[in-house]
């Protein structure tokens, strides 16, 4: 019975030792992982590459349909855009699960809006503010601005810039209001260049660039995020998922977080 017990003892500092468990959250939220991922089809970047950022997360919708987020978190996944919603009336059918998935493993976590050009503003604030819990230590909320080619009513619909930022202004107004934080603002190249999206001042910016840097697709624009992938591997996820920057060290995150979280 001594020798089973020193045995099951021994085992079970072993597997203390190769460090946490899949199914238990892997450390507190404040402690960082390094990246212990890769990208299927890499890019060789012009610096400053991604692997020169500290922290790293993804972005997550119904596409990613199955998240060990415990698993993710310890392979250097820190922090997690979830889709929440679109337009005025559809829901992302993995919001929720996502949502409580990044939470229980500790993951800093936040939710963002695609946006419809043929739904107002208001509309769609006040459904995104519907299905988005206001909780403590949530990342910003985000508006996600891009041209939409899917949807079989609004991909034709495509304002002039003045009226694009109009109606940017109304829903980032209306969110921040509710939630007392400043959203973040997410595009890509084409749609950054096309409305003039540099006028927005004072926000944080999300930045899609999976070929260049942020600096040579949008010259002297500050940003906050820089989505450099989209075939992330990961393990715990199944499936190729979007890979993520920060814009600094692991100080400027802490301090980032402490100024932009409530």
């Amino acid at each position: 019975m001594l020798r089973l017990f020193a045995l099951l003892s021994g085992l079970m500092l072993l597997l203390a030792a190769c460090g946490p468990g899949i199914d238990e959250p892997p450390a507190a939220p404040g402690v960082l992982f390094a990246t212990n991922f890769k990208d299927a089809d890499p890019v060789d970047f012009a610096n400053p590459r991604p692997s020169r950022f500290a922290v790293h997360g993804i972005d997550a919708a119904r596409f990613q349909k199955s998240i060990n987020w415990n698993r993710a978190r310890a392979n250097g996944v820190n922090f997690a855009f979830i889709k929440a919603t679109e337009g005025g009336d559809l829901l992302d059918p993995a919001f929720k699960d996502h949502w409580r998935g990044a939470h229980r493993s500790g993951m800093r976590r936040g939710a963002y809006h695609f946006y419809y050009f043929c739904t107002a503003p208001e509309v769609q604030a006040r459904w995104f503010i519907r299905n988005v819990p206001r909780v403590a230590g949530a990342l910003p909320p985000v508006l996600d601005m891009e041209w939409n080619p899917f949807s079989p009513t609004c991909a034709r619909v495509r304002p002039p810039g003045p009226e694009v930022r109009a109606q940017m202004r109304t829903w980032l107004r209306i969110v921040e209001a509710h939630y007392g934080q400043r959203p973040i603002i997410y595009t890509t190249p084409r749609f950054f260049r096309e409305n003039d999206l540099g006028q927005f001042r004072g926000y944080d910016f999300w930045l899609r660039s999976t070929a260049k840097t942020p600096r040579e697709v949008y010259p002297g624009q500050p940003w906050r995020f820089w989505q450099y992938s989209a075939t992330g591997v990961i393990p715990g996820i199944q499936g190729k998922v979007d890979l993520n920057a920060f814009s600094g060290t692991a100080e400027e995150w802490r301090a980032w977080l402490a100024a932009r979280t409530r």
